[in-house]
């Protein structure tokens, strides 16, 4: 049969169901193949890096890999900030990149692939030959499972239709395994855990299958618990739980979190924002309990390796061989501080035809649908919504490991395709939205998702115009007189809503149990009165 037919055969045969991309020269056969002759589902984005987003979107909910597929040169390149996305957010993702033909030396989109791939922290397949490309498309695929990672495969364009013999290449995928923790490193971590009075457990992404070892934990040694963002309403409920610990917390919890003389932290990232720029790390009093050591900063107090879940269960053995007492920082007091923190103060007030963010994001965490599963873009409006719109744990989805904005929508059109039983809801800026949401929103309602866009907006950039107003400058520069986005969401074949005053808002629930398409809420804001980035 021919390469590209199968290519398709063998994706369907290493159980890929679902693929994203932007046909081309030189993937266009493969994957009307895999449609039509393996019945996949694929999903056809308006750019490239749209189509890198979904990718990522689609692996970092289900831990499966991201399909994605590109033809040549600025198809490529336009993969790039979804490429480091992926990078640093550890996502397994396999892109099948076409190249020009190995005989083409005119070629207008011709451009050395491997070394646009290697800088982004990708790693990189060459297709040697037609004959061997099968073999390659498994290494390829295996390496991103096991490297957790995106793995650039590369397909010169006129192999696709060379005539090659099919066989099956198994991916040789090694089992998964627990990692159990070194018995003498349990004894060090539990005999400074017994020295320390006011003890904190923080639980990362690492920990969100562990949630019940790590209470259990928790309880025995008489710690609040706290956790990354990206582990964010693990713990949602529990008396004792802190919420998300660094400058996304409330007062009370940074002032639990700034006097615990130990924390205990297990399968979380310690990056600048959860350790508020390394002060959590200060004086060596961080346990950090992970499976990877390259992942532990160089500051941390004390280091074990192994399974958050298994760690929290060793530890506990341990505390009872030796009779520890819980210490009594779990107070009434403590619980009723914490309880205090999420109610809503006075809040101020915003200039005519826009709402309070507070208060508007509170409303629409009461009416948006219980099954949901939550991607947030980046931006200044974060500061809020990551605080009141929730979701269950697993069921939330950051792509801001790069620090880019307008990554949101792509993202949320992957994780709508892993997980059709929820609603997809994501919390954008207006800029995140121009950025590349508008494109991609017809692609969601193209495909009748299941989807819900909230849009805080506040006509412009707004960290931007922070940075103008401290310094006393115009910030005009950061302001747009962008179209009208509801329209925008109607004329792309979805629903639009548009949010100015407190009827405005009296009317949402309405609006999204009616919805039958695709809905974008436009929430406008006052660009003065949102909190700033830390």
């Amino acid at each position: 049969m021919k390469l590209h037919a199968a290519l398709a055969r063998a994706l369907a045969a290493h159980q890929v169901g679902t693929m994203f991309g932007l046909i081309g020269d030189a993937n266009l056969f493969m994957v009307h193949s895999f449609v039509h002759e393996h019945d996949g589902k694929y999903i056809g984005a308006a750019h490239e890096a749209g189509a890198m987003l979904m990718g990522f979107g689609y692996a970092d909910l289900t831990g499966r890999p991201g399909v994605v597929t590109v033809t040549h040169g600025p198809a490529l390149t336009n993969t790039l900030t979804g490429l480091v996305e992926g990078v640093r957010g550890r996502a397994p993702m396999l892109l099948i990149a076409g190249d020009t033909a190995t005989e083409s030396r005119g070629n207008i989109q011709d451009i050395a692939q491997r070394d646009v791939v290697l800088p982004t922290g990708a790693g990189f397949e060459q297709a040697r030959t037609p004959a061997s490309t099968l073999d390659d498309l498994a290494i390829a695929l295996r390496r991103a499972v096991v490297e957790r990672r995106p793995i650039v495969l590369n397909v010169p364009s006129d192999f696709m239709t060379a005539d090659v013999d099919y066989r099956e290449v198994p991916l040789r995928l090694p089992h998964e395994q627990r990692a159990l923790p070194d018995p003498v490193a349990v004894a060090e971590a539990a005999a400074r855990i017994a020295a320390a009075k006011r003890p904190v457990v923080l639980a990362g992404r690492g920990a969100l299958h562990a949630r019940a070892a790590v209470l259990r934990l928790a309880e025995r040694i008489g710690a609040p618990v706290a956790t990354t963002l990206k582990a964010r309403d693990l713990f949602r409920g529990e008396p004792f739980a802190l919420g998300i610990a660094g400058s996304l917390g409330g007062a009370a919890t940074q002032e639990i979190i700034d006097g615990a003389d130990l924390v205990l932290s297990l399968g979380a990232g310690l990056n600048g924002y959860t350790t508020k720029k390394g002060a959590l790390l200060a004086g060596g009093r961080v346990i950090a309990v992970d499976t990877r050591l390259e992942a532990v900063p160089p500051t941390a107090g004390a280091v074990v390796l192994g399974d958050a879940g298994a760690v929290a269960g060793a530890l506990v053995e341990e505390a009872d061989l030796r009779g520890m007492p819980a210490r009594p920082f779990r107070t009434p007091e403590m619980a009723a501080s914490l309880a205090a923190q999420e109610a809503m103060g006075e809040r101020p007030r915003t200039a005519p035809g826009t709402v309070d963010v507070e208060t508007a994001l509170r409303r629409l965490d009461e009416v948006l649908p219980e099954r949901r599963l939550v991607v947030s873009d980046g931006g200044r409006f974060m500061m809020e919504s990551l605080r009141f719109i929730r979701t269950e744990p697993g069921h939330f989805v950051l792509p801001a490991n790069f620090g880019s904005i307008g990554l949101g929508m792509g993202t949320a059109i992957g994780a709508a395709a892993a997980d059709p039983t929820r609603t997809a809801v994501l919390v954008t800026g207006d800029g995140g939205f121009m950025h590349g949401g508008v494109a991609e929103f017809a692609t969601a309602v193209r495909e009748g998702q299941d989807l819900i866009v909230v849009v805080c907006d506040d006509g412009g950039y707004g960290a931007e115009h922070i940075q103008f107003t401290r310094r006393g400058l115009d910030p005009a520069l950061s302001l747009f007189a962008w179209p009208d986005l509801a329209a925008l969401a109607t004329a792309a074949g979805g629903e639009g809503f548009t949010v100015r005053d407190e009827h405005d808002l009296d009317q949402v629930a309405k609006v999204i149990a009616g919805r039958e398409r695709p809905l974008l809420i436009d929430l406008r804001l006052d660009v003065e009165h949102i909190t700033p980035m830390p």
